[in-house]
């Protein structure tokens, strides 16, 4: 795994740790068998991959160590990352399986999807599922029923707020370009009917780009989006992108397209704004799920979640960049400001 050293100390902390204990407890260490009583195993089925994820999943293991399950002591962590192909899910779910571990932690519906049909008796814990009722993931919200808990992060609803932050943020806004993952899901096709239908009440001409998760090919998604002479840019929720916010946040910079991002970790690396939940928070919190199970709560009888906390940020370094001005009225509303 290569790290980018260019990131913040506290990133590259969180991104080495990550990587070596994902090394380490992947492959499960002989040392570990032999400790004394029960050693609970997770397994982790991340579509995404490892450098991608390590911010989050590091807050979900920080959070496992406050409530007392400690790595090589008490809990082993089998991590499995579909390396942004969903077409591995399965196989990967069933490897998890094959491991006897005693629940599964998953960060959205297709991999939901794939650790239920690998095993109907193992509980799954989820970190982040857009609409895990309309999925059938899930009976409802307060009673779940099967063997399906966790959270969820209202992502098609919070894509209406973006595209109403996006028209007050920027002056004189008409086109707004939908940079829309391939191939599309059902998770990104549910976020894009409704930026659909916000665009159409706003009044606002949306122009959809499909976009290659491949790095080589993200920048004909940004030539397609200026070719159509779009304003500014938005996006669904979605692992792969959130993989790739390095580069997606330098192109709409090298292209002036202001974007509003689905995280905060977008900005973090240089994107203009972000409005979301707080996923470190969700991640966190699905780390609480996990000590319930482990100490004997049964999925069905936890209720799912939705998120708690949301942020709203915005860059002024990066507006600057691209040359556009941020009313105040905007500036006012924004949880926090880079300047």
């Amino acid at each position: 795994m290569k790290v980018d050293c260019s990131q913040r100390p506290g990133i590259r902390r969180s991104i080495f740790t990550f990587a070596v204990s994902a090394l380490l407890f992947a492959f499960c260490l002989p040392a570990q068998a032999q400790q004394p009583g029960k050693v609970a195993r997770i397994g982790i089925l991340d579509p995404s991959t490892a450098y991608g994820s390590a911010i989050l999943w590091e807050a979900f293991r920080q959070q496992l160590h406050k409530l007392a399950w400690v790595e090589g002591q008490n809990i082993t962590i089998d991590y499995r990352f579909a390396e942004q192909k969903d077409e591995r899910l399965r196989d990967l779910a069933i490897e998890l399986v094959g491991r006897k571990v005693d629940l599964i932690v998953v960060p959205d519906t297709p991999s939901t999807l794939a650790a239920t049909k690998a095993s109907i008796r193992i509980p799954v814990v989820m970190t982040n599922s857009a609409d895990p009722v309309g999925a059938g993931l899930v009976a409802s919200l307060a009673r779940p029923g099967g063997n399906v808990t966790g959270l969820s992060s209202l992502s098609p609803e919070l894509s209406t707020k973006r595209l109403e932050i996006v028209r007050d943020a920027v002056p004189k806004l008409a086109r707004v370009g939908l940079l829309r993952p391939t191939p599309s899901g059902s998770r990104p096709s549910m976020q894009v009917k409704e930026i659909r239908a916000a665009a159409a009440a706003l009044k606002l001409k949306l122009e959809e780009i499909d976009i290659q998760i491949i790095p080589k090919k993200l920048n004909g998604a940004f030539e397609d989006a200026k070719q159509k002479q779009v304003d500014a840019i938005i996006m669904p929720a979605d692992r792969a992108l959130f993989a790739e916010r390095k580069r997606i946040v330098e192109l709409a910079g090298n292209y002036r397209l202001p974007a509003i991002y689905f995280q905060k970790e977008f900005v973090d690396v240089g994107g203009l704004m972000s409005y979301g939940a707080d996923y470190d928070d969700l991640y966190r919190r699905a780390a609480t799920y996990v000590d319930k199970i482990l100490k004997g709560a049964k999925p069905a009888d936890l209720p799912v979640e939705q998120p708690r906390k949301f942020e709203f940020v915005i860059n002024l370094k990066a507006a600057k960049q691209i040359g556009i001005t941020i009313p105040q009225s905007v500036l006012y509303r924004a949880d926090k400001v880079i300047k």
